[in-house]
């Protein structure tokens, strides 16, 4: 008699399958280290801010104010969370945006940095700092129509607590755009680090591996800002490298009508 087989699967055996995946799921993942809250070490503060003009660094942070500008900001408040040595800051200063800038970092040795090139560009009358937390920001509510934050969220001990408070001092119609590393999995981290921290040598390629490893991946960075206050906000996936979450700033309705 010839055998027949039935192509119904089982509802054990749909478990099972299920099981296997998620634990190769699991493997594949790589465990998340968390780094560092503050980079108030001179050293380093020295050179991340020796990094950050080089081509490969200016260019992807140019990226970032691109970005930032097509949200729709063009006049009121912007706040950069996590300003580092200033050159986001820096970058929209001299774009044509009637804007006020303001800038806060937890590191002292940062801000300092930060200062100085702001003061040899002429610009401090047009951009503020000061050493804060940006779990608790020193800010009233709804205050700013952009908030910016570049690669800082891996930092953070608490960031949920960070994207409360970035929805507490945002405008209802104002925009964000927040964007950091993407932590890659255990079967491509060998070639991600090395090809995408091919530009760094020495503190600051040890600077950029520890940052990698603290990253979140896309599943991690959806799930906390569904934990979070934020609301009609994207989350985004810039090529292999970068992730992040975005909102674009609203206009009021009868602006919109006056369109």
């Amino acid at each position: 008699m010839k055998k027949t087989f039935s192509s119904k699967v089982t509802k054990k055996e749909a478990e099972l399958f299920l099981s296997k995946f998620l634990t190769i799921k699991s493997w594949l993942k790589t465990k998340r280290i968390p780094e560092s809250e503050v980079m108030d070490n001179q050293e380093e503060a020295v050179a991340y801010t020796a990094t950050v003009t080089k081509d490969y660094l200016n260019k992807i942070d140019e990226g970032f104010v691109k970005q930032a500008i097509n949200l729709g900001i063009q006049h009121g408040r912007i706040l950069d969370i996590g300003c580092g040595p200033g050159q986001i800051l820096l970058k929209l200063a001299v774009r044509k945006l009637d804007v006020q800038l303001t800038g806060i970092d937890l590191s002292w040795a940062m801000i300092q940095e930060a200062l100085e090139k702001i003061s040899i560009a002429s610009l401090n009358s047009r951009i503020s700092l000061q050493v804060s937390d940006a779990k608790c920001l020193p800010f009233a509510n709804k205050s700013f129509d952009l908030v910016v934050c570049n690669s800082v969220l891996h930092h953070s001990s608490n960031p949920i607590r960070l994207l409360n408070e970035i929805s507490r001092v945002m405008k209802p119609t104002g925009a964000l755009l927040i964007r950091d590393l993407k932590r890659p999995t255990k079967f491509s981290f060998p070639f991600h680090a090395w090809w995408f921290g091919r530009h760094y040598s020495g503190l600051m390629k040890q600077l950029y591996l520890d940052s990698l490893r603290a990253s979140y991946t896309l599943g991690e960075l959806k799930d906390l800002l569904n934990h979070s206050s934020l609301s009609g906000c994207n989350v985004f996936q810039l090529g292999w490298s970068h992730i992040g979450i975005e909102k674009n700033q609203r206009l009021k309705k009868s602006l919109k009508r006056k369109l």
